[in-house]
């Protein structure tokens, strides 16, 4: 008897508010070429206020496998799924949902994006004890948890709002500090990560200056924003001499986990994928 899954097209998604600008399609849409899987991908425009409906259909049998989460539906997603993992439980936001037995799983892969990203394009850059990460939303979360899985024992957040900071601290534990801007230099000394997770720099917005000097020589800098690819951040650290990892491999790793759940194979992130993102961002921004 022929395998049942060469003749079902399985359906995964991705949903968010507004939704169009998404690359999640092209990337996923590629991997199913490439393994020749017989599956679809596609974006779903939901607003906020029937977000729940969406999420009751999936549940009921809608056609789809499971799907990606995205803004602003990351903590409505963490709160309706049945089996949240312990990482989507300690974040309180979910971006990958699958159905199994019946349930509605949920994990967030963004924190396991971050981290493949910098050991694809710099192996060896957690041999640091010290990371400042700037910015205290809801991109931080990831991002913070990921870095103290790995084992940094010393996460320094840098934050307009001191208090914002001080939350991630209580949420993540002791190896997280809080700070104010104006206490950048000293945190920043002898760290050997300095992590962006807010919007500056996005689209080209201007940044203000930022002086890398006390990092480490070897140290790492890195941006979650990808559009631009080089953003000001990373121009500001090149040319003070520190290598940067822009955050475009964020976005192409935190897709694996997903598509191996929905279509039973674990996809790679090559040269190949990036450059039709880099395209297609080239084409419409």
């Amino acid at each position: 008897m022929a395998d049942s899954r060469e003749t079902l097209t399985m359906k995964a998604f991705v949903t968010g508010y507004p939704i169009k600008h998404s690359r999640s399609p092209l990337i996923h849409g590629h991997w199913l070429k490439t393994f020749g899987i017989n599956g679809s991908y596609q974006a779903v425009e939901v607003s906020p206020e029937t977000f729940g409906n969406f999420i009751a259909e999936l549940k009921a049998g809608n056609g789809f496998v499971g799907g990606n989460v995205t803004i602003p539906h990351k903590e409505s997603a963490y709160r309706l799924a049945d089996r949240p993992d312990e990482i989507a439980q300690e974040l309180g936001a979910v971006n990958t949902l699958w159905l199994e037995d019946g349930l509605l799983h949920a994990s967030n892969t963004d924190g396991y994006g971050f981290t493949s990203n910098l050991d694809a394009l710099h192996p060896g850059w957690d041999k640091t004890s010290r990371a400042v990460v700037l910015g205290a939303g809801g991109a931080s979360r990831a991002v913070i948890q990921a870095l103290r899985n790995r084992g940094i024992s010393e996460i320094h957040v840098v934050n307009r709002t001191v208090a914002r900071a001080q939350e991630l601290r209580d949420r993540f534990g002791i190896n997280v500090f809080a700070h104010s801007m104006q206490a950048m230099d000293e945190v920043t000394k002898d760290a050997g990560l300095f992590v962006n997770t807010t919007s500056l720099g996005m689209d080209g917005g201007d940044v203000p200056d930022i002086g890398f000097s006390n990092l480490r020589s070897d140290a790492v800098v890195t941006d979650i924003v990808y559009v631009p690819l080089k953003t000001p951040i990373l121009k500001m650290a090149e040319r003070q001499g520190y290598t940067v990892v822009d955050g475009l491999g964020m976005l192409l790793h935190q897709a694996k986990p997903g598509f191996e759940k929905w279509f039973g194979q674990r996809p790679q992130v090559h040269n190949t994928l990036r450059s039709l993102v880099i395209a297609d961002m080239d084409r419409h921004g």
